[in-house]
């Protein structure tokens, strides 16, 4: 993975801005940000509705570099929160995924062999873990449950109050800049997963999760909020399926409930209902849109619970 090569150590935050107007959240506070954007800032999404408690407590982060790990089921937006944030703060951010392949060489750096006159030398290359930490940048290490053991305690270290990386390859010890920022997010907290859902995940042990000072869970939200989110996100075909939005997501309701209670072994995230109203405007049939979306990944017994669902929203059965 490569990132922008322009040292970005030297700027700092120079605006203070008022979120409960940024973000349309109660909470009264000013956090720093940057007045002009680089090219790690992510990109706005205008439509995007912030959840107040997860958006607080990332705020909270930003402000007083507080590290905080958010956890909840997938397709809710934790990793997106962190970035929206950001993105309205003109705060770089750099995303890790801490899958299987991540190793410590990647974080941490390792020699590589060179051209330099013609002559073949080898020379230590930085990973990403030591230049994002030198730099005003949002770290948000994503999937964190799921981090191989020689990668957890590697991240440990800048878990620490302090945060200092030590290099032992290169003999150094490497200072955090006074404005990077890291952020976590999971699915299981660290606890292990029994659904069945997040298999390679693992679970974290105590000093791993006390070192994070704040801990936010991002779930499901409201029916009204969630038909706002898929309004948003289809833009101007979104009178195409407004008269359906309500019965949708009284479905995906239904499914999670059924998932919560153990009666499925699969649920419905937002991000699903909104690749179903996608895919409906492509096809133009919701329930062609709907086994193609969610029914067709299903097992056998969790389909005839979520054809019987089906039928209590829509009044008539899949065929």
């Amino acid at each position: 993975m490569q990132v922008d090569s322009k040292e970005i150590k030297d700027f700092s935050p120079d605006i203070n801005i008022d979120v409960s107007s940024i973000f349309g959240i109660k909470k009264k506070m000013k956090v720093p940000a940057f007045k002009e954007k680089s090219a790690l800032v992510p990109t706005i999404d205008e439509n995007y509705i912030f959840d107040e408690e997860t958006t607080t407590s990332i705020l909270v982060g930003f402000k007083f570099n507080k590290k905080v790990l958010i956890q909840g089921l997938h397709g809710t937006g934790k990793s997106s929160h962190i970035e929206q944030v950001a993105a309205r703060l003109n705060w770089p951010c750099l995303r890790i995924n801490l899958d299987g392949h991540i190793s410590r060489f990647d974080l941490l750096g390792k020699d590589s062999i060179v051209l330099k006159d013609n002559k073949q030398v080898t020379t230590f290359k930085e990973g990403l873990l030591p230049w994002a930490i030198q730099n005003p940048v949002a770290l948000v290490l994503d999937e964190y449950d799921a981090g191989r053991p020689d990668v957890m305690f590697v991240i440990q270290r800048i878990l620490e109050v302090e945060g200092k990386l030590t290099l032992l390859d290169q003999n150094k010890v490497i200072t955090p800049h006074p404005f990077f920022r890291i952020f976590g997010t999971c699915n299981t907290l660290g606890l292990g997963d029994n659904t069945g859902l997040y298999s390679g995940t693992q679970n974290l042990n105590q000093g791993q999760l006390d070192r994070w000072n704040i801990f936010s869970t991002l779930n499901f939200i409201e029916p009204a909020v969630e038909k706002k989110i898929i309004e948003g996100k289809l833009g101007k075909n979104k009178s195409k399926i407004s008269d359906k939005l309500a019965s949708m997501i009284r479905l995906a309701n239904l499914i999670r409930q059924a998932f919560s209670s153990s009666d499925l072994s699969v649920t419905m995230s937002p991000r699903t209902c909104i690749l179903w109203a996608e895919n409906f405007i492509i096809f133009g049939n919701l329930e062609k849109a709907f086994k193609l979306t969610f029914l067709n990944k299903c097992e056998m017994n969790d389909k005839k619970i979520i054809i019987e669902l089906y039928q209590r929203c829509f009044g008539k059965e899949i065929e």
